[in-house]
């Protein structure tokens, strides 16, 4: 599939370079323009329709956070490339699909233009579709403490868990169940069954999806309707338990 992207970086010569290296080894990128500040940026991005921004941290009069911060609903991947690797983790916790440091190595760049081509290739096979889980049921019980004791619930029927603070909501279709274990330790208990953490606050049986929505991390909706957003970083994992 053809990625729809633009470049920002305030340096001419490195858009230059860059934008010769996609023409050269990574012909499924469309470059439709080009940006040298974070304004210029903005009307590009609120303008045209885009799979991928390739996106200089250091710019005038604000950076590449600066313009994303500006972008909180983005449906597009973005690749980092700049000269310092002190941004890796503010990056990171952008959820950029790639980091690339200057001078740009082409193996790295087709690495990174081969990543998001996979993510936005599962997005499209996936938006919108009933799912098909790879994982199939699994047969299985799982204990919650109660008052009285503990109860036994079939994994099977748990929809998703929510954390509540330092307790979890278990969603079945009919009810729920308060317990108090954080989210992390039923993430560890469901971790031999097919349950994906897709948010911080949200572990998800992902043979209740039934959609996948597109978007920054996008969204997931259940077999009751139930609609739950992604986390950007953990989007990857999610789709990959579809086929």
């Amino acid at each position: 599939m053809q990625l729809q992207a633009i470049i920002v970086e305030d340096e001419e010569v490195s858009r230059q370079i860059l934008g010769n290296y996609l023409t050269k080894y990574c012909p499924t990128v469309n470059v439709i323009g080009e940006a040298s500040n974070i304004e210029d940026a903005l009307v590009l991005i609120r303008n045209n329709d885009l799979d991928l921004v390739f996106l200089d941290v250091e710019m005038p009069f604000g950076n590449a956070f600066d313009l994303l911060d500006k972008l909180p609903e983005r449906t597009f991947e973005t690749v980092f490339v700049t000269a310092y690797d002190h941004y890796a983790i503010d990056a990171l916790n952008n959820h950029a699909s790639y980091y690339l440091l200057k001078p740009i190595s082409i193996d790295e760049l087709i690495k990174a233009v081969d990543h998001v081509q996979h993510i936005k290739k599962r997005e499209e096979e996936l938006q919108d579709k009933i799912l098909v889980s790879k994982a199939s049921n699994v047969s299985g019980k799982i204990t919650i403490p109660t008052q009285e004791g503990f109860e036994v619930l079939d994994v099977e029927d748990i929809l998703y868990c929510k954390a509540d603070d330092n307790y979890t909501e278990i969603h079945l279709e009919k009810t729920k169940k308060l317990v108090s274990k954080t989210l992390k330790y039923f993430e560890e208990a469901l971790s031999d069954y097919p349950f994906a953490r897709i948010h911080k606050s949200y572990l998800v049986n992902v043979n209740s999806v039934t959609k996948y929505k597109k978007g920054k991390g996008g969204s997931v909706v259940l077999s009751t309707g139930k609609e739950i957003m992604v986390s950007s970083s953990k989007k990857a994992t999610l789709l990959s338990y579809f086929r």
